[in-house]
C-alpha cells in the first residue's frame, strides 16, 4: 500500500511543475557589469532562483519586488541570479538594480544560456519575460514559473516555492 501512496505523491509532484522542470540545471557561467563570473555552481547547498529578465518589462519590475522581499526574508539560505539579454547592457542592468534595491547579480547572456534553460527550438522559438527557475540545493530544477502568470509570482506564491526547496 505505502509504494502506491509514494508514487502517487511523487506523480503529483512531477505534474505541479513548470514545463522546463524536473531536469539538472543547465551550468553556465555569466559576467555581472563588474566582469565578475557566476555559476550556479556556486550556489549548491542553497536555494536557487535564476530569473530570465528584462529590463523593460513590467511584470519583471514588479517580480524584482518580490524577490526583493524574499531574500529579505530567507537571507543567505537562497541565492538569486538575474540574467539579460540584449538590448539590456550594463547601464541599464545597473540602473535597474539601483532602482529596485536588486543586491543579488545580474548578468549578461547573448542568447546561449536562455535557449538552454527555455529549450528555445526551431519549433518552440518564443521567449517570454521573465520566467522564474527554482533550482534546489543539488542542481535540479524543481519548478518554473512564467511571470506573465501574475497569481505565480506573488510573495505567498514565491515564498511556497521555496520553502519546497529549502525542505
Amino acid at each position: 500500500m505505502r509504494p502506491i501512496l509514494i508514487t502517487l505523491i511523487a506523480a503529483a509532484a512531477l505534474m505541479a511543475a513548470g514545463d522546463y522542470s524536473n531536469r539538472r540545471a543547465p551550468g553556465f557561467s555569466l559576467a555581472d557589469s563588474h566582469y565578475q563570473q557566476h555559476d550556479p555552481q556556486d550556489y549548491r547547498g542553497k536555494a536557487l532562483i535564476v530569473d530570465i529578465m528584462s529590463t523593460q518589462c513590467q511584470m519583471c519590475l514588479k517580480l524584482a519586488d518580490v524577490l526583493v522581499q524574499a531574500k529579505a526574508k530567507y537571507g543567505d539560505k537562497l541565492g538569486i541570479i538575474s540574467v539579460v539579454t540584449l538590448p539590456d547592457n550594463q547601464s541599464t542592468a545597473d540602473v535597474f538594480a539601483r532602482d529596485h534595491k536588486v543586491t543579488w547579480p545580474i548578468v549578461f547572456d547573448s542568447g546561449q544560456m536562455i535557449t538552454s534553460y527555455l529549450r528555445v527550438t526551431p519549433s518552440n522559438p518564443q521567449v517570454h519575460f521573465p520566467h522564474l527557475f527554482l533550482i534546489d540545493k543539488d542542481g535540479y530544477i524543481r519548478n518554473d514559473l512564467d511571470g506573465t502568470d501574475e497569481k505565480a509570482v506573488t510573495a505567498d506564491g514565491i515564498s511556497a516555492e521555496i520553502d519546497k526547496l529549502l525542505k
